[in-house]
């Protein structure tokens, strides 16, 4: 999940509705701007970043809840992977740097310099290809306070019910640098992440991966975790008086998959409700898509002050045990979609989201579908139809930074969540349900026969995914891709009588090919018109009756449903203008 979902179609289903818990406990507060390069994550990597591999990061955190303060102590390990002479790291300057040290050596503050975010460090010799260094930074202050996470993003200082601290970190949008030195990039995944963060004894700290043990100090525990190729926005710090529910999954792989919801003392009943559909969402992943990818780690989800987020193997769920009449929580089996979209295939760069919104949205029709039937099914559909802009492509096939394709004035934004999942749901239709289901697969896991041991977390491009199909179908479709990634605007299907005849076109943006075959019922019968050439025609004499795309396969453009959203689009301003006149 992003912090941008929209609120316009009708309020449910998929993330729109907003946050109502996130600031609870959390008063504003004056902090230190952040600079543009602290609030901007990803985009056109610093070519001395591409010239090490992040190996190892130990991360030391202890919290002064009181003060709301963070002291970090952080141990990183890199490869080279071409000869450099500088580390390029991103960090918060409104965290101050307190020492480095190379090895076990102090450096001298004139070797190391974070004006803008981007730390520097001068090496005192050129590493050669595959040398190994190792760099400490102890540093500290107040994190960023996030306003309303996971929509502006930082750290959440809160309460519980019952007045016991709750904190909770969700760093996506602005990335990873704002608590830890990382490199802010999608492809910045370290091999190996421990994480040891210390937090009164009354309080528990769940993480990502798994437990290596619980430090007693007296009036402080230490909570030691460790994970495996994490997403850098996928690292969170959770803190508060959590009980904890925990079980096993007998995978169909021959696996046992641990189980374990963090939640809040309060809501016992909530909890043990929603712990029992763990299950039933591992059942649909693995049957549809394939083996839970970190099933030697954990299935973990903890309860936060904010909505949600995908943080690797312990995903932040806040939805307040929200029912929507779907039969499932909406908000824990979308972030639940992304350990496969998001956590295990990584897009390598910004303008690829899509890869993991996209796909991660319909698995929730796909999911109702798998409880319930096409009812549910294409009510999600419809849902997110209605929140379809069509104002920018999904994918511009140029690198970006995270807040060019969120920012609905700059990007695609929710379009990369509903029209993604649209278009996969055509794609469906289009080359079956064995050839999108084995597509998929290849994404996710790089090999068509996934089994736990025999992949590992990957990155991947639109590019891969359009190579996948054109492979397990044998035919090129990059025309669809180009019409429905590519271009902003969805094909039009043009419509003419001609006496006995209809007549059927496509028009794309650019008027590239478009020959995707059509459904039309004519009478009682249904035909299927290949669309040669982009044109296909039926005999219908005028007044009977004519149902086009009878099954609702192909997204498309419907000027109905502009209608509806320039509707809904001049009540939300009447709305908002009548509000602000000053009440008599």
């Amino acid at each position: 999940m992003h912090p941008r979902l929209s609120t316009m179609a009708l309020g449910v289903a998929l993330g729109l509705v907003a946050c109502a818990s996130t600031a609870a406990g959390s008063p504003t507060i004056q902090q230190p701007a952040l600079t543009p390069q602290t609030l901007s994550s990803g985009g056109p990597m610093p070519v001395e970043q591409t010239r090490v591999h992040f190996d190892h990061a130990e991360l030391h955190f202890t919290l002064d809840i009181a003060h709301r303060r963070l002291s970090g102590d952080a141990r990183l390990t890199f490869t080279a992977t071409a000869p450099t002479d500088v580390l390029v790291l991103d960090l918060d300057r409104n965290l101050p740097i307190a020492s480095i040290t190379l090895g076990d050596q102090p450096m001298a503050p004139s070797n190391w310099s974070n004006p803008t975010g981007r730390l520097r460090i001068a090496l005192p010799h050129a590493l050669a290809k595959g040398e190994t260094v190792s760099v400490g930074i102890r540093y500290g202050g107040a994190p960023h306070v996030a306003k309303n996470a996971p929509w502006d993003g930082g750290f959440v200082w809160s309460t519980t019910p019952g007045g016991k601290p709750w904190v909770a970190s969700a760093v996506e949008g602005e990335g990873c640098d704002l608590f830890w030195p990382c490199i802010d990039q999608p492809t910045g995944k370290p091999d190996l992440v421990d994480t040891w963060v210390t937090v009164p004894k009354d309080l528990a700290a769940p993480g990502n991966g798994v437990l290596v043990g619980v430090e007693d100090h007296g009036a402080t525990r230490t909570w030691h975790w460790r994970i495996k190729r994490p997403d850098t926005y996928a690292i969170s710090i959770n803190v508060g008086p959590f009980k904890e529910l925990k079980g096993n999954y007998a995978s169909r792989y021959g696996n046992t998959i641990p189980m374990e919801f963090w939640y809040l003392p309060e809501h016992e009943a909530q909890a043990k409700e929603l712990f029992a559909s763990f299950t039933p969402m591992l059942d649909f992943f693995e049957q549809e898509i394939g083996p839970y990818p970190f099933g030697d780690e954990k299935m973990g989800v903890v309860e936060t002050p904010h909505k949600g987020m995908e943080h690797q193997t312990l995903n932040a769920y806040g939805n307040h045990y929200a029912k929507d009449g779907y039969g499932y929580d909406w908000l824990l089996q979308h972030e639940f979609a992304h350990e496969w979209f998001g956590n295990q295939v990584t897009n390598v760069n910004w303008d690829d989201m899509w890869l993991h919104e996209g796909f991660g949205t319909y698995m929730q029709p796909l999911y109702a579908q798998y409880l319930n039937g096409d009812m549910d099914y294409y009510a999600m559909l419809h849902t997110e139809r209605l929140s379809v802009k069509n104002a920018f492509p999904i994918v511009s096939g140029k690198p970006h930074a995270e807040h060019e394709v969120y920012d609905a004035d700059r990007g695609p934004a929710n379009d990369i969540y509903f029209k993604g999942s649209l278009v996969l749901h055509t794609l469906r239709g289009l080359i079956r349900d064995d050839a999108f289901f084995q597509s998929i697969r290849e994404l996710v896991y790089g090999r068509p026969d996934p089994k736990p041991g025999n992949f590992r977390p990957r990155y991947a491009t639109t590019k891969d995914y359009i190579d996948i199909v054109k492979r397990v179908t044998g035919k090129d479709y990059s025309w669809f891709f180009q019409a429905y990634l590519y271009d902003a605007k969805l094909p039009q299907l043009v419509r003419e009588r001609h006496g006995d005849m209809l007549t059927f076109h496509w028009v794309t943006e650019h008027n590239e090919a478009f020959p995707m075959p059509l459904e039309v019922r004519v009478g009682d019968r249904v035909q299927t018109l290949p669309m040669t050439g982009g044109r296909g025609e039926v005999h219908a004499a005028p007044g009977t009756l004519v149902i086009v795309d009878p099954h609702s396969k192909v997204l498309r453009d419907m000027p109905h449903i502009d209608a509806f959203r320039h509707w809904m689009e001049e009540q939300q301003k009447a709305k908002a203008q009548a509000e602000a006149k000053p009440k008599k």
